[in-house]
This record gives structure tokens, C-alpha cells and sequence, in this order.
């Protein structure tokens, strides 16, 4: 039998391997380019009218099709960038780089169906034509740790099955023991955009997270988590994990039908503002009725419906927080939304937040952490999201045009280094769909202290009483 080692070093499947092979490659490029950014310059101010503007194309097109090919940790990174209009950073010369980013999410260069079905047979024992009614080669999906495919049980279920590529777990083992890896490409990054940031602890944190991603058996079990946490909601969906037909680098689960990101973009203002409120509150729900917090909120993994019901389809990326963890973050958001100043001080301070540097006021932490909620502390409302709406996001989140620096004096607990990913990321969502909102009757019926105003809040509130779920400050 031909294993996908073998078979991975056909052209297109092959991943560097190692400490010196995985970084060479981006830091020579980055070299390169800096060499090649001087002498555009140079070009540009004897004349040559567009030098910097072909220099910044040519070298984005380059950056991504290396991060394409090398799967993992790079790659991530890369999809997380595409998210960000850095024009919201006050410098427009990383725009190039985000737009041929944003290829990553959908063009990832694809296994071939030989490696493929090897995988299957080595991950599931039998091939895929006794395992599945139908299986179609070609991935719906390709992403930085695997691809998905459509498949048909024997008994008729619809399932989607991810598959992991050879020599990826490998290749991010080898990377969280290569901070240089990481580093050399977030450090071009933050740089070509503007953004102030701790590169080496960006990285840390982003390949701490690729850890739990590589695991599907844990993907698995947090789907299982959740599905059974939503299990009847109104306009919830989560697929359910068919145990049988998974193992360490192949995840099967029922498929969850609707339109994707581009297609829900373009519809109905009312149904996208729908969309918007299903997804903050479970974005922000989760860990109101559990202790687990859904860390990757990004679009790519939503379905959809035309009744409103949205499907969440990624689970690689869960946090679950220790129960005081939990507890101090939502008396944080209390505190700000209630205007108590000292007593949102008092949270953080409990919770670690003031180790770096105790002398930030009360007036600093509530005016940087008002800014993450700036929607939801608004005068007027309902509100409506749009690109301002992401811009203060950003610039609250990498600490850039703030004169305070707030966040940078701060020590974010471990447990909450990603809850101003998920901020951000729910806020850029909603202003994509320039959706309309009551963001605080939300906020303040999802902490139930407060009746809900809008008829899914009405919804959620009567499955929570049905489910007899606990609420938000209840002990999980």
C-alpha cells in the first residue's frame, strides 16, 4: 500500500519539513523584497511614475503564493491578515497585501485525489467507495491545516468530510519550536501596515492555537460540546460528528446546507441584519451558558439560510474557561456597559489584567475598554455597523492611533488572549453586512438582566427557560 507519505512528495502535496527548510524560504523572500522596496523607491523618486505601486503588487502576489504552498502556521497567519483593512491603520500600503490575501481562504492549492484517498485508507482502514455511497473528489474547501469534501452515507446522510494534509502536524510542531518562523513573517506584516504589536507574542499565541486546531479527535469532542449545548435552538445550527468515520487527520459530520459569505453579502438588508444578531449572540452566548468560547469567528465557516438561521461549522479553535476566568470576563463587560468605572478597574485587576503596569486609571481601562463596545454603549439605537465600525475595532485591538496605549501597558490573561480577536471579528462580520442592531438590549438580555426587544431575542430566552440552561453569572 502506497502510504501519504509516499505519495506526498508528488508536486503540489509536498510540505517543508524542519526548522531551516520552513524559514529559508520566507526570509529569503523577505529580504529580497526589502532589497527590492529600496530600489523602487529609488525608481519612483527619479520618475518612474507607479514603481512602489507594481513593487506592492508583484510582492503580495508572491507572498501568497508562498503561503499557500506552505500550509500550517504561515498560512494562518495570512488568512487572519486578510480579514484586517489596514487602511484603518492610517498607512494604505498593506491594502495590496490583504486583498491577494484573502485568496487564502477559498485558493489554497488542493491534495491530489491519489494522496487523498491515501489518507482515508490510512486514517479509516477501508477506502472511500466501501466507506461513503459517494464521495466527490474535488474539495468544497482548502484551508491552512486540511480541505473538505461532499460525501453520501450509505444510510443517506449528507456529510462533509475534512481531511488533513500529510506532514502538516509535522511542519506546526516545527514551527512552535521555530519562533523565527512566525516572527520574520508577522514582523513584514505589522510593519508594511503600521501596526504596533509584540511580534514574538503574536506568534506564540498563533501557533499555541494551531496546536488544538491539528487535533480533529479534540475538534470533534467540541463539536459534540456544542452541538448538544444547542441542541433544539431556534436558529442555531451545528453539524453532529459521525464518530465512525473519523480519526486523528479525518473528521466527518453531517453538512449543514445554505449560501456562503460572498453570496450572503449580497442579499436582503433585513435577512443580513438577521444573520448579524444570530451571530453575536452566539459568538457572545457561548460562554454565558457553558464555559466554552468559540475563539475563530470568521465568515468562511458560516452557512447561511434564508429563514435566518444561521450554521457555524469550525470548531478547531475553542477556549474553555476556567469558571472565575468566565465569570470576571462577562462582570468586565457589565461594569463598562453600567458605567462603573472602579468597579471594571477592580475585575481587571482581580483577574491579572494590571501586573504590567498598575498605574492605568480607572478613566484609561474604561475608555479602552468602552471603545470594544462602542456600539453597544451608543446613545442611539439600534445601531448600525459598518466600516468605521471595524476601523475603531482595529485600532483598538493592535493599540494604534491611541494615546494612552492601553493595551500594550495591559497583561492579558492567557485564558482571554483571544476574546479581542472575537470582538474584532464579530464586529468586522456585522459591518460587512452594514447590519442594524439593538447591540445593548442584546447585551443586556444576553446577561439576562434585562427582557429581550427583538423576537430572535424572544426565541433564545424561551429555549434557554425550556433547555433550563444557566445564565450568564450562574456557576457553569
Amino acid at each position: 500500500m502506497t502510504t501519504p507519505e509516499q505519495n506526498g512528495s508528488q508536486k503540489g502535496d509536498f510540505i517543508p519539513r524542519g526548522r531551516i527548510r520552513r524559514t529559508m524560504p520566507l526570509a529569503g523572500f523577505t529580504a529580497r523584497a526589502a532589497t527590492a522596496r529600496l530600489v523602487a523607491g529609488a525608481r519612483e523618486k527619479a520618475g518612474d511614475a507607479g514603481a512602489l505601486e507594481r513593487f506592492h503588487e508583484r510582492t503580495a502576489e508572491h507572498y501568497v503564493d508562498l503561503l499557500g504552498h506552505s500550509k500550517g502556521a504561515l498560512m494562518k497567519a495570512g488568512q487572519f491578515f486578510s480579514m484586517i483593512d489596514v487602511d484603518a491603520l492610517g498607512n494604505g500600503g498593506f491594502a495590496r497585501y490583504q486583498k491577494v490575501l484573502s485568496r487564502l481562504q477559498t485558493d489554497a492549492p488542493p491534495m491530489t485525489p491519489t494522496l487523498l484517498h491515501a489518507v482515508l485508507l490510512t486514517e479509516l482502514q477501508r477506502p472511500a467507495d466501501e466507506l461513503f455511497a459517494t464521495f466527490d473528489d474535488a474539495p468544497m474547501a482548502a484551508a491552512s491545516i486540511g480541505q473538505v469534501h461532499r460525501a453520501l452515507m450509505h444510510d443517506g446522510r449528507d456529510v462533509v468530510v475534512k481531511v488533513q494534509y500529510p506532514g502538516v502536524d509535522e511542519a506546526i510542531r516545527g514551527d512552535l519550536a521555530n519562533a523565527e518562523l512566525l516572527a520574520t513573517f508577522l514582523r513584514f506584516l505589522t510593519a508594511a501596515s503600521g501596526m504596533k504589536a509584540d511580534v514574538r507574542t503574536m506568534a506564540r499565541e498563533a501557533t499555541a492555537r494551531l496546536t488544538e486546531e491539528l487535533d480533529y479527535r479534540h475538534e470533534a469532542d467540541m463539536i459534540t460540546r456544542f452541538s448538544e449545548l444547542y441542541r433544539d435552538h431556534p436558529f442555531i445550527r451545528i453539524p453532529e460528528v459521525v464518530p465512525e468515520l473519523s480519526g486523528d487527520r479525518v473528521l466527518t459530520m453531517t453538512h449543514l446546507d445554505g449560501i456562503d459569505w460572498s453570496a450572503a453579502q449580497l442579499a436582503d438588508q433585513d435577512l443580513k441584519n438577521t444573520w448579524a444578531e444570530v451571530i453575536h449572540r452566539f459568538s457572545y452566548a457561548n460562554y454565558r451558558h457553558s464555559n466554552l468560547m468559540h475563539a475563530d469567528p470568521h465568515p468562511g465557516n458560516y452557512r447561511f439560510r434564508a429563514d435566518g438561521t444561521v450554521g457555524f461549522v469550525d470548531f478547531g479553535c475553542v477556549r474553555i474557561l476556567p469558571e472565575h476566568i468566565r465569570r470576571g470576563w462577562i462582570a468586565m463587560g457589565r461594569a463598562a456597559i453600567e458605567g462603573r468605572k472602579n468597579d471594571l478597574r477592580a475585575v481587571m485587576t482581580e483577574l491579572g489584567f494590571l501586573d504590567a503596569d498598575p498605574t492605568l486609571t480607572a478613566d484609561d481601562l474604561y475608555h479602552w475598554f468602552s471603545q470594544m463596545l462602542y456600539e453597544v454603549l451608543a446613545p442611539e439605537q439600534p445601531v448600525t455597523y459598518n466600516q468605521a465600525t471595524t476601523d475603531r475595532a482595529l485600532r483598538n485591538l493592535f493599540d494604534t492611533r491611541n494615546h494612552t496605549g492601553v493595551l500594550a501597558r495591559l497583561s492579558v490573561p492567557e485564558e482571554l488572549t483571544m476574546t479581542s480577536r472575537v470582538i474584532f471579528a464579530v464586529n468586522a462580520i456585522s459591518g460587512s453586512l452594514n447590519a442594524t442592531l439593538h447591540a445593548r438590549a442584546a447585551a443586556n438580555d444576553i446577561d439576562s438582566v434585562a427582557e429581550p426587544v427583538t423576537e430572535f431575542g424572544k426565541a433564545h430566552h424561551a429555549w434557554v427557560r425550556a433547555r433550563g440552561l444557566p445564565t450568564a453569572l450562574e456557576p457553569q
